[in-house]
């Protein structure tokens, strides 16, 4: 009888382990996988196809990936890497504007850069909240609003980096 009752709490043990979340420092996450992506993509639309392809490697990685939780961990880490990309890459167009400003009469384009941010961060949070809302208050719900804000960062991130600048 012990060994039949040790032998049963061995295997609800082992369920409720498999079973657990996975906790946000047991994501197998790396930007490297964006990283080199970028580095080999020859044009735009192969820089937006990098979009996602560290948080999805994080969830095919990670024991448990394919839970809301994880999946909303490898999505923000991802998330943050595009958000700091888009910072780095903000400031090189707000340069760029400026001296494009001092060479130019005409609309101040520093002063339309900082009006276009500001609008596309209105529009990001408004799109990625209605995509939330197109969960109904379900689970999925976080995923779905954490990977509408990497993905709009990510396109913007690149479109600050490539664009916005006379040739």
């Amino acid at each position: 009888m012990f060994a039949k009752r040790a032998f049963i709490t061995a295997i609800l043990a082992g369920l409720a382990a498999a079973a657990a979340p996975v906790a946000a420092q047991d994501l197998t996450y790396s930007s490297d996988t964006t990283a080199s992506c970028l580095a080999e993509a020859p044009d735009t639309n192969a820089q937006m196809a990098c979009i996602g392809a560290s948080a999805n490697a994080c969830m095919e990685d990670t024991p448990g990936g394919s839970s809301t939780y994880a999946m909303s961990g490898c999505l923000d880490r991802e998330l943050q890497y595009w958000d700091g990309l888009l910072n780095e890459n903000y400031r090189g167009a707000v340069t760029r504007a400026r001296a494009y400003d001092d060479d130019m009469d005409g609309t101040p384009s520093e002063s339309a850069l900082r009006e276009m941010q500001r609008a596309w961060i209105t529009f990001r949070d408004a799109s990625c909240d209605y995509e939330r809302s197109l969960w109904g208050g379900g689970t999925g719900g976080g995923p779905a609003t954490v990977g509408c804000l990497m993905r709009l960062t990510g396109t913007q991130a690149l479109y600050l980096a490539n664009s916005g600048t006379p040739e």
